[in-house]
């Protein structure tokens, strides 16, 4: 979540006191999105290479071809449609794309019939296979501001910390408690942005609790571009961990625009640089998303 608009005037009001809203960054990062140097801006494209600080490089042969982590003007701070996010998904290879608005806690997203409604979305859009998704809100107790009523209507769940959306918790411990016990909810398949520094959880006990429980941890592309100042150094410790410990990864877009659908590039190369598998990655493709949600095709 990049946070909220509200009427005072202060945009993106869970970002840090002092930090203000990157727009001429943001705006030069939308306006480059289509540049052929970016892996998934084109459609059929095969392989990046990738380079690291030492000028080491790594050709990889296969691009995610999924993203779960989208959101439409109903997220009431987001500025597509379902149909404009399907299309940059068709526009850009994608296999499968998630529509994932925020859970009702956050202000201005929407209520729970919303949810319900979902089912009215064609399974096949553009071409691109559709599902159906939420990211929730955790709150202290490690439950989500959705419930089981909601959530059968649902393909999958994401859920993570967010300010001004009903958490509570104010310390690391309070966060890592708060997100390992949302893991040991199986409707809970993948932890959003969990590198946020607003909420600074023990990131070895997450890594650690996501392969136990086969919880899904999020590699956030906003959150290297252009969300959640401050990520980058603990979503790289992150993906080390992650690494280190064969814990689920997905890497997702976190699309507010439709231009951001699919941009993915950031967070794959960051993954593939601390040594996470293309196979711990359940959104590389159409079959493995499926097979991790148990999604009968």
């Amino acid at each position: 979540m990049t946070g909220h608009l509200r009427k005072s005037g202060r945009v993106f009001s869970e970002s840090p006191p002092g930090w203000s809203f990157p727009r001429k960054k943001l705006e030069k990062d939308l306006k480059s999105v289509k540049r052929a140097d970016i892996p998934t801006a084109s459609k059929g494209q095969q392989g990046l290479t990738l380079h690291n600080e030492k000028g080491l490089t790594k050709e990889t042969s296969m691009l995610p071809k999924v993203d779960l982590h989208t959101h439409t003007i109903a997220s009431g701070h987001a500025f597509g449609t379902v149909n404009e996010n399907v299309m940059e998904a068709a526009a850009k290879g994608l296999e499968v794309i998630g529509i994932s608005d925020h859970g009702p806690a956050v202000p201005g997203a929407p209520n729970i019939v919303y949810f319900r409604c979902l089912g009215f979305l064609p399974r096949t859009l553009h071409g691109v296979t559709v599902l159906r998704g939420v990211e929730a809100n955790i709150f202290h107790d490690g439950s989500i501001d959705l419930d089981e009523r909601q959530l059968e209507h649902l393909d999958y769940v994401m859920a993570g910390l967010h300010g001004e959306a009903g958490y509570t918790g104010a310390t690391a411990d309070d966060h890592t408690r708060a997100i390992i016990a949302a893991m040991s909810n199986p409707r809970i398949r993948i932890i959003t942005h969990p590198g946020n520094p607003r909420f600074p959880a023990h990131l070895e006990e997450l890594a650690r609790a996501a392969a136990d429980t086969g919880t899904a941890l999020e590699l956030n592309n906003s959150s290297l571009t252009c969300a959640r100042p401050g990520s980058s150094p603990r979503c790289h410790e992150l993906a080390r961990l992650c690494a280190r410990f064969g814990a689920p990864v997905a890497i997702g877009s976190d699309a507010h625009i439709p231009q951001a659908v699919g941009v993915l590039d950031a967070a794959l190369e960051m993954a593939l640089e601390a040594g996470i598998s293309w196979e711990q990655i359940v959104t590389r493709d159409r079959d493995a998303i499926f097979d991790f949600l148990k999604i009968t095709p």
